[in-house]
């Protein structure tokens, strides 16, 4: 019998393993604490993970393929994978072992290393999700100074002929960035969020209990939605299309106190499980958007474009040519602790309030949350990145971390010394409210940069720039707003700077 391994994150339907129904061949997943509690995970994420590898296993054995799917709390369940496979490989007596590459270093290592010991044949196959391939990856990002995503992102495009005109960008430029950043402001209308079906969810959610699963964040079924297997993934991906990508690209930065979602696709966990396929999901939105060039404009369908042809594999190159080292990357050497208020939602700071509370009920955030204020805030506080990973990783349904590292000790806390962004993301009061409508109703002046009525954001953000101004000095990028801190008179500048400590020292109080 040959035994194949499908992880969590490989529910690729159409993978070539599944063409045809082999004799003699089994299909083995497994739910495990290993997975569970390396890290603390949101209870949706969880639910979500499960309740699709449960819905792939349903899906590809009633196509005939045999299947031997392990529990949480199934007796023969270990809770770890390799025990877990040392059984199943005697229960079987397997004469062959295989499984997809892991997108995850930790578990491409835990299984190569397995893999080593045993003395049947075995093999890794592709996952057949990507359109880069690790050796395409290696290519490009070996032996390069300095990373450039525009470069990348222009490649991907004309390898798969996404909106070009022979070799020249649709439209005469490849990047419309300047028309994807304007603020909602309670129109256009914001039509109702798509819900999967929800019939597994439940019964899940009784296993955590019932084995005493840890998590974090709360769980309503009724605003549960992540879609639970391939189906579902492509009528969200109709609905995107049908309801939001008229105007996505314009408001794709925007955020707002009493909208979630805005226009944005929530794709991305059927996208990080494999139930869809970054090409087809691209070329999916660009045929609607053929079918409607009177109504979207390009502008919307290439801000969604980039984030997934560009940004998503970018993101996979940099783990795969970085780990293991990037992981304990700190070049800024920040090494406070993460404010409670990240786990419970309680501070005066309303951007902070909302984008947590809502991560917390909900286990999403769009990017520019993620990014510029949940972000923004934890660097400016030098909150140590071994901190700010974990939770990002474990908050997120869509978090695995291939994506989530890079975006967060890269592009988020500029841990890697710029591999990812030329400058580190961060801003004063001033972004967050050009970009959303959290400081209307803010305890704090978002003008003011010191005083008790002063927006955290500002003291701290100067504060920043004083503190790191060492590592910033020949970057190019971050050299007229370090000749701005010199012009602040000395008397203020430690003013802001007393100001900016009290909120390190004792985050939540603010």
């Amino acid at each position: 019998m040959k035994v194949r391994l499908v992880l969590g994150d490989q529910l690729n339907e159409n993978h070539p393993w599944f063409s045809q129904v082999e004799e003699g061949v089994v299909y083995v997943q497994m739910e495990m604490r290993q997975e569970t509690d390396y890290a603390p995970h949101h209870i949706q994420k969880l639910i979500a993970f499960f309740g699709a590898m449960r819905c792939f296993e349903k899906r590809i054995k009633s196509k005939g393929h045999q299947t031997h799917y392990i529990k949480l709390d199934a007796e023969e369940n270990t809770q770890s994978l390799t025990s877990n496979l040392n059984n199943l490989l005697a229960y079987y007596n397997a004469t062959h072992f295989s499984y997809q590459s892991p997108d995850e270093y930790r578990l491409s290592k835990q299984l190569k290393t397995y893999c080593s010991s045993l003395t049947l044949p075995t093999e890794e196959v592709d996952s057949f999700h990507y359109m880069a391939s690790r050796e395409e990856l290696s290519e490009y990002f070996t032996g390069k100074k300095q990373y450039v995503l525009e470069f990348f992102y222009r490649n991907m495009r004309k390898k798969f002929n996404l909106l070009m005109l022979g070799n020249l960008p649709e439209g005469g430029q490849w990047n419309f960035d300047k028309n994807n950043r304007k603020k909602w402001r309670g129109t256009p209308e914001i039509p109702p969020v798509f819900h999967p079906n929800k019939q597994l969810i439940a019964e899940i959610e009784t296993l955590f209990t019932k084995t005493g699963v840890h998590s974090i964040g709360s769980f309503d079924p009724e605003q549960f939605l992540y879609p639970l297997d391939r189906s579902e993934a492509l009528k969200q991906l109709d609905y995107f299309c049908s309801h939001l990508l008229v105007h996505f690209g314009d408001y794709q930065d925007a955020m707002h106190t009493e909208q979630l979602n805005l226009f944005h696709s929530r794709i991305s966990f059927a996208l990080n499980t494999k139930m869809v396929s970054p090409l087809e999901v691209v070329e999916y939105v660009i045929s609607y958007y053929r079918k409607n060039p009177n109504t979207i404009e390009l502008s919307q369908v290439e801000g969604f474009v980039r984030q997934i042809v560009g940004w998503r594999e970018y993101m996979r190159g940099i783990y795969w040519t970085q780990m293991p080292e990037y992981k304990q990357k700190n070049t800024l050497n920040n090494h406070n602790a993460l404010p409670e208020f990240y786990w419970t939602a309680k501070t005066k700071m309303n951007c902070l309030h909302h984008s947590v509370k809502n991560s917390l009920e909900n286990a999403y955030a769009h990017h520019i949350q993620r990014l510029m204020v949940l972000g923004n805030f934890a660097l400016l506080a030098q909150i140590h990145p071994d901190e700010v990973d974990a939770w990002f990783l474990g908050i997120y349904a869509d978090a695995v971390e291939w994506v989530q590292l890079p975006n967060t000790r890269g592009m988020s806390q500029w841990a890697d010394g710029g591999i990812v962004a030329t400058k580190p993301y961060v801003s004063a009061a001033s972004y967050i409210s050009k970009m959303g409508n959290y400081c209307d109703d803010c305890n704090y002046d978002k003008t003011k940069r010191t005083g008790e009525k002063a927006c955290p954001f500002n003291s701290l953000y100067w504060n920043f720039l004083d503190d790191k101004k060492a590592y910033f000095k020949k970057n190019n990028r971050m050299a007229m707003m370090l000749r701005l801190l010199e012009k602040i008179p000395s008397e203020e500048l430690q003013q802001i700077k007393s100001r900016a400590y009290e909120i390190i020292e004792q985050p939540d109080a603010f």
